[in-house]
């Protein structure tokens, strides 16, 4: 497959303590269009991936992580991007796990691959665990979707399924969003077995945190109360 028809889009926040890492790790595997959105943070992120050679988009104010991968992926279309990959920027995602991926969508098996840490043995924080399935069995009685894993940004959309996506919500809830889009529209998907690698760093950084888990199954169920 062409590399060069794949974008990667990470949307960062203070993230200057790891982004390094995960740009080299990425730009070693091969995967040169990479799209890095700065959302408005006050450490040197953009500086530290601008150096790295890749595209650097940056919010004036930090708008979420919604907005932040909307404005990635809107700008991986422009550059006429084929398969579009979210990847996080705090080294949680392993470049090892792209080529699975990708391999269903760029064989038309589905328009769009989400990322599953449940379906392989897993070892992770116990309140990371539940957290995750309360959210799993927020989707199935809110959306009516039976997933594995309900918030894992790591994903491949095909150029056509990321132009019916439309990700209105700029904060954690997008996740929600998006497949509630994949269900409304009839986006044909498949989740893929990927290893999510918690470090203190992770799990003390953003959404990683328990009070960031539960303050994302709040917004999920208020946007969906609200919507």
């Amino acid at each position: 497959m062409d590399k060069n028809s794949v974008f990667i889009v990470i949307a960062a926040y203070n993230e200057g303590r790891s982004i390094t890492t995960v740009l080299q790790e990425l730009k070693k595997a091969g995967y040169r269009n990479i799209i890095v959105v700065d959302d408005g943070s006050r450490d040197n992120t953009s500086a530290i991936a601008l150096t790295e050679g890749v595209i650097v988009l940056r919010h004036v104010i930090n708008r979420g992580q919604g907005a932040a991968l909307k404005t990635g992926i809107d700008c991986a279309l422009r550059e006429g991007a084929r398969y579009i990959i979210t990847f996080d920027a705090d080294g949680q995602h392993r470049v090892e796990d792209i080529p699975a991926m990708l391999r269903p969508v760029v064989n038309n098996e589905c328009a769009v691959t989400l990322g599953s840490r449940f379906l392989r043995k897993v070892e992770m924080p116990w309140f990371r665990r539940l957290t995750l399935k309360i959210a799993i069995l927020v989707v199935w009685i809110f959306y009516g979707v039976k997933m594995t894993d309900a918030h894992n940004g790591f994903r491949v959309m095909s150029r056509s399924a990321a132009q019916k996506i439309e990700i209105t919500s700029d904060r954690m809830e997008h996740a929600s969003q998006i497949v509630e889009e994949i269900h409304r529209k009839k986006i044909s998907y498949k989740e893929i077995p990927v290893i999510i690698r918690y470090t203190d760093y992770s799990l003390q950084h953003g959404h990683g945190s328990f009070w960031g888990g539960i303050k994302v199954l709040w917004t999920m169920i208020v946007r969906r109360i609200l919507h």
